[in-house]
């Protein structure tokens, strides 16, 4: 890859960290807690391909004031050293001249191409840095939410004498989607029963005109992304990736005690609500 080609791409990459970084969108992709090192590999990469452009374009201009220099240098001789130089090559078979006075490009590589402009291809590998900065992804949703698996893993307050804390009050309790499947799949004591809880997440659709609230969960970034689902009965579905606000009884649904159990939620208000900042829980 040519070194020119090399400087638009890191200039172009360190540009789209640093927009995505810079603003809101970078909870699209990766935690909260990310966004330092994000502007700061946005800040290298941008200053690295800066000054790889200026050392290139400096390199360019000293390469043509030597080819000027040299190409003075040969025309300055006496008038006889001209003539004869020139009646030399004239008579000379199999010699040929380009029309500037140089020799012919082919004679000079002995391949008949040049080969310093490098493979056109090298500038498609900015076509999806440009991507990035027309038509930013969207964050996670229902599409990954549905071919995921709703895993609910035993809590070590499962397994200790001290069991779960009590739940706060409040009618409804708000509930982490993480929270709600926890205490409905491992808790014993059953304290979500007559309980009215209101649960926040975007909808999944689900077989037979059945629906999800959902939020996705990331350790570090979207390529670790896993959903937590609630289904969610007497309610018509929503449109699917839409935001609501679901408050509703806890419904039992299906083997408790099972990593693989699906808790439900009998709906009584469905409430569309805007994206929030941050889509992930």
């Amino acid at each position: 890859m040519r070194r020119d080609v090399q400087a638009v791409v890191l200039i172009l990459i360190g540009g789209a960290l640093l927009r995505i970084s810079l603003t809101d969108m970078y909870l699209r992709y990766v935690k909260e807690g990310l966004r330092p090192a994000l502007i700061a590999a946005g800040v290298i990469l941008f200053l690295v391909g800066l000054i790889a452009a200026v050392r290139d374009g400096i390199q360019r201009r000293d390469e043509a004031t030597e080819v000027a220099r040299a190409t003075a240098s040969d025309g300055g001789g006496s008038p006889g050293d001209d003539g004869a130089h020139d009646g030399g090559h004239e008579d000379r078979p199999g010699h040929l001249e380009t029309p500037d006075g140089g020799h012919d490009r082919a004679h000079d590589d002995g391949h008949g191409h040049d080969h310093a402009s490098g493979p056109r291809a090298a500038w498609l590998l900015c076509l999806p840095v440009l991507a990035l900065f027309l038509i930013a992804p969207p964050a996670l949703g229902s599409y990954t939410a549905s071919r995921s698996d709703n895993v609910v893993a035993k809590p070590a307050a499962a397994s200790s004498d001290a069991g779960f804390p009590a739940l706060p009050p409040g009618d409804p309790l708000p509930m982490t989607l993480a929270d709600f499947l926890i205490r409905s799949v491992w808790d014993t004591a059953a304290p979500l029963k007559d309980r009215n809880v209101q649960l926040t997440g975007f909808v999944t659709p689900g077989r037979n005109g059945g629906w999800y609230v959902t939020r996705m969960v990331i350790s570090c970034c979207a390529a670790d992304a896993f959903a937590r689902k609630v289904e969610v009965h007497g309610a018509p579905a929503p449109p699917a990736d839409s935001w609501v606000q679901v408050t509703g009884k806890w419904l039992p649904n299906g083997q408790l005690q099972s990593d693989d159990a699906m808790p439900a939620l009998t709906a009584t208000t469905v409430e569309r609500i805007p994206e929030p900042k941050d889509t992930y829980e």
